[in-house]
This record gives C-alpha cells, structure tokens and sequence, in this order.
C-alpha cells in the first residue's frame, strides 16, 4: 500500500509511546506515511487492518502478547520487521546512526527512499532563471582574490533533494573575488550530473567544475564532487579519488565530505547544509565542530524537503540559519570580519 505521490506506507507497532513517536519521525524524514502507529492490543481491536507495504514491530516482552504475531501474519502479506532498536535520545551521534541501521533495514524491503532532484527539476532552473541583476559588490575591506590562486579557505555546500535551486540561489548572491572556494556535495542520480554542471556552470562569477585527479581547490571554484567513488585530499591538498564507493546508500556521502576535507583543511574549512532529505551530515558535524569549524543551515520553511538542514541543527552545532540569500550576506559579512580582524593584528604587530 502507497500513501502521497506512490510512497510506501508503513505500520509501526510498539508497547511504549516512545519509541512509537520516534520511529514515525524517522521514518517521515523519508517521507513515508504511517497508516497505523499503536500498541499490539489496539491492532488487534482495529476494526479495519491498516493496509501498509512494511511493518515495524518492537515489543518489550512478546510473551506479554501471545496472540498478537499470530492476528498480525494473518492479516498481512506485508513485510515485518520484527525487534528494531530502541531509539537513543535524540540530536546524538547515537541517534542518527540509529536513524541509518533502521532506513538501511527499510530500503532492503522497500528499494530506495531518498527522493532526488530529476532531470527535469534541473531543466527547470534554466527555463525560469530571472533576468540578470546586477552583482552583489565585493566589500571594501576585502582584498579580492588574485586569479588563480588557491584557496586557503573551504566552505563545503551539502544538498540533497531541491538543493540545486538553493545553492544557485546562495551562489548567485555572493560578490565576485570572495578569497574562499567551495566544495559542493549533492546528492543526485549520476546520469545528471552534466545537466547539474551546465545549469550551475552558467554562473559568472563561481565556475562549476568536477574534481579531478591531482586538482587543487582555487579561489572562486565550486567543485562538484562525483557520485560514483569517494575523493579525498593528499599532504599537499590535491584532489585524489579513491576505488571505493561512498559509504551509504546515496552519494556522495556528505559526512564522508565533510570528514575528508577537515582531515586537510582542519578549521579552515566550513560547512553550508541546504535543502534535503534524511539525515547526511549530522554524524559528522560535531567532529567539523571540535575542529573549530562554522556550520550552517537553510532554514526550514523555504527547503524542498527540510529534514537534512534540520538533522544538523538538532546536534546543536549550527551557528547561523537563514534563506539562501542571507546565508550569502553571512558568508560575505564573515570573510569581512576575517580581513578586518587579520588587518588589525598586522597593524597593532607592526
């Protein structure tokens, strides 16, 4: 049985409240609808069985209920998934790897639940792109970036699904000689990934590229990382691809990104989390922030799906949270502060 637009719908039975209520929220983070959330003995009483594609089943003691297994596989062909985990308390690294084992158990019954930006979503940005506005211009205080050169700074962009039109948006809002370049990871079918680069690419000021083998990130890059294998840095901060998938089922795996530039670039790299859904991102944040690293988040309201941005904010590590726009306006308001700050200290040692 399907809820909106074909999606699975699961049955969660459970004999704590709790663990009820967390189950329903991480399976809506995928957008799954639950078409029966309640202990065995009100299943039992049910007067209609819920039609569901899967069921989610956690009890204490089964001894409690005797009968209950025996009314439930008479009454569905459906899938069970007998003894999940207990949740640990929310916003934990404990919880969102929780979150994980329990979608990873879902999608080997129901196939992939991520919902990903198409082909046509992408043509889309295109076809009703505004006419050109006049750049943002770049603030007095900062010394724009020499052409070329390479970037000290690292601000990783993590998306998923409606994070195209969010990054464009961020992208296009930002002034050009910014000395910062960007990783972008987007969660995205790789047969569109040149559909990406070309709708991205068609910015002026912030050229969409794919990483490549011995590539080093420049100022006023926004590298795409590749969907197929994972990429890391060597000593000297060179792009090298490794054999090996992405862990996870989606790539590219935005806590992997987030983890193997820190290993290079340590505080001095940054992470924008934008639209997407499920969770990629918040293992990895409390490690970019014991780094010393910014992280932000989209706010909620303006997302395509506001579960990842919403998974980072909740381990507590986000520091800013706004529109595409004002995320812009904080990253140009930040690298300000940067050179008024680093202007001053050169003076007061001189």
């Amino acid at each position: 049985m399907s809820g909106r637009a074909g999606r699975p719908r699961v049955g969660i039975v459970s004999d704590e409240a709790l663990q009820r209520r967390r189950l329903q929220e991480a399976t809506e983070k995928f957008g799954l609808e639950s078409c029966f959330s309640g202990g065995p003995d009100r299943l039992i009483a049910y007067p209609d069985f819920p039609e569901a594609a899967l069921w989610l089943v956690t009890l204490q003691d089964e001894a409690d209920h005797p009968t209950f297994f025996d009314h439930l596989l008479e009454n569905t062909d459906a899938p069970v998934l007998f003894g999940v985990d207990l949740a640990p308390k929310p916003g934990g690294t404990d919880y969102f790897r929780w979150e994980r084992r329990l979608i990873d158990k879902l999608e080997r019954q129901l196939g992939p639940l991520e919902e990903l930006d198409t082909a046509n979503d992408l043509e889309e940005l295109v076809e009703t792109e505004p006419e050109p506005q006049t750049s943002p211009e770049l603030p007095h205080w900062i010394t724009p970036a020499a052409p070329d050169s390479l970037a000290d700074e690292i601000w990783i962009l993590g998306a998923s699904l409606g994070g195209p039109a969010a990054v464009k948006t961020f992208l296009d809002n930002l002034p050009p000689g910014l000395p910062v370049g960007f990783i972008y990871a987007q969660h995205i079918d790789g047969n569109f990934t040149d559909v990406l680069t070309r709708v991205l690419g068609r910015h002026a000021h912030y050229q969409l590229r794919r990483a490549e083998e011995g590539y080093q990130v420049h100022n006023g890059d926004v590298v795409l990382m590749p969907v197929e294998h994972e990429w890391s840095f060597d000593h000297e901060g060179r792009f090298t691809q490794s054999d090996r998938p992405w862990p996870g089922p989606y790539g590219p795996s935005i806590d992997q990104v987030l983890l193997n530039v820190a290993d290079h670039y340590g505080k001095r790299c940054h992470a924008i989390l934008f639209s997407g859904m499920g969770n990629d991102g918040a293992i990895a944040a409390p490690m970019l922030k014991a780094y010393g690293s910014r992280i932000w988040v989209q706010e909620s309201h303006g997302c395509g799906n506001s579960s990842m941005p919403e998974s980072v904010a909740a381990t507590g590590c986000t520091s800013f949270c706004g529109t595409p726009e004002q995320l812009a306006a904080e990253l140009v308001k930040t690298i300000e502060n940067n050179c008024l700050l680093k202007g001053r200290q050169k003076r007061d040692s001189a």
